[in-house]
């Protein structure tokens, strides 16, 4: 069925507040805080339908729809979220959160330190893609969500929807981890704190509290969002796109912008600088550096994975250098030694990494049917009664995973 990419029309974002301070993977604790979130869909009678979206580095808890006025306010997961999409709102009860520390309206280092009055700034406390998870968690308790139908997320939102699978396994009946890794490579961590460093030294940080000083360190932030847009798109499709382009037809013997690439990268930075919070792309680079199921068992990713319950969707896209498809692989093998239900698609896309937020038949194809089949078990579990506990085939070896959508 097709579907116009704002099918769901004007959504409304919604605001929660916690008294109770959320203990934090680093020994600290989050004092009374807010979380953001959207919804998109209905809840059933039997509470059953949930879907949580989980979001990557700056995406927000807007993932579809649009807000009142701004027609081009599309949710960043629009293409996939609504009625007649692969996640489909006329069947599932979908919300996504803005995890704290970012900077979208739950808390954050822009919030006021209720002990100060002051913004967090750099006093803010890191957190990590468990803090958050257990986040999500509470504010699920509050909307009288017991169990989710699924848990899905791209890059850094998969390794979310991967926690989910181990901080709560016994909510959570399916994960989809898309675009994902189980852990970032030494790369990748250098990627983040080459961003980091551009942050820190650039003079207008003054050590995260630029908020007292009426400044932004926007020459830094530029520089990090220069760098990672760099890691999102494949050589080819920067290649495609931009070639060797001359922004102006002729060379102009200096270190001014030459190059379309040059440009593009330049006003990716500066639209980025104008509306990211610095300390914000700190704290959630370093959640994705630290997280790493397989740390507390000596690096056995089997053995991380061994509390996880669900039945599992990974995808991987060929072009993906970020986050390869032999990252979402060593996850697959890793769930099929631990018996758990599997199914795999490694995608032929030219994107990149980006290519987990592009229309793509063959990817949106594998999420459609992987979702009207978790809607038909619920239908035949509420035809049937009360809901019935899942138990992993038994079997191993990566046979047992599927592969879709190559070409």
């Amino acid at each position: 069925m097709s579907a116009s990419p704002s099918a769901l029309g004007d959504v409304t974002p919604q605001r929660m507040a916690f008294e109770q301070p959320l203990p934090l993977q680093s020994g600290a604790q989050l004092p009374p805080y807010e979380l953001m979130f959207e919804t998109y869909g209905t809840l059933n009678a039997e509470r059953s339908n949930a879907v949580l979206v989980c979001h990557a580095l700056n995406a927000s808890h807007h993932a579809a729809g649009t807000h009142a006025g701004d027609p081009k306010s599309v949710g960043w997961w629009d293409n996939l979220i609504g009625p007649g999409k692969p996640l489909d709102t006329r069947r599932f009860f979908v919300l996504c959160v803005n995890n704290p520390g970012s900077c979208f309206g739950s808390t954050g280092p822009m919030s006021l330190d209720p002990a100060t009055g002051q913004p967090w700034g750099s006093r803010f406390p890191v957190v990590t893609v468990e803090d958050w998870v257990d986040a999500q968690a509470r504010l699920l308790d509050r909307l009288g969500i017991a169990r989710l139908a699924a848990v899905i997320g791209g890059s850094l939102g998969g390794m979310q929807a991967l926690s989910w699978t181990l901080r709560h396994p016994e909510r959570v009946a399916h994960c989809a981890a898309i675009a994902t890794a189980p852990s970032l490579s030494a790369q990748n961590i250098a990627f983040n704190e080459v961003a980091r460093r551009a942050i820190i030294t650039d003079p207008d940080f003054h050590g995260g509290d630029f908020y007292a000083h009426g400044v932004v360190p926007k020459q830094g932030l530029a520089v990090a969002r220069m760098i990672g847009h760099i890691t999102y798109l494949s050589d080819d499709a920067m290649g495609a796109k931009f070639g060797r382009a001359l922004r102006n037809g002729v060379l102009g013997y200096g270190f001014g912008v030459d190059f379309e690439i040059e440009s593009y990268l330049r006003y990716q930075g500066d639209k980025f600088s104008g509306y990211f919070d610095a300390n914000a792309y700190l704290l959630i680079t370093r959640a994705l550096d630290y997280f790493d199921p397989a740390r507390a068992s000596g690096g056995d990713l089997a053995q991380g994975l061994a509390a996880a319950r669900a039945r599992f969707l990974l995808v991987s896209f060929t072009t993906d250098w970020r986050f390869s498809p032999q990252r979402s692989r060593e996850i697959v093998q890793a769930l099929v030694t631990n018996r758990r239900a599997v199914t795999y698609a490694e995608v032929d896309a030219p994107q990149g990494h980006d290519a987990f937020l592009m229309d793509h038949p063959h990817y949106h194809g594998v999420v459609r049917a992987w979702f009207d089949r978790i809607a038909q078990e619920l239908e035949a579990q509420e035809n049937a009664g009360p809901p019935q506990v899942f138990l992993p085939p038994s079997g191993g070896g990566l046979g047992e995973a599927q592969t879709w959508g190559q070409s």
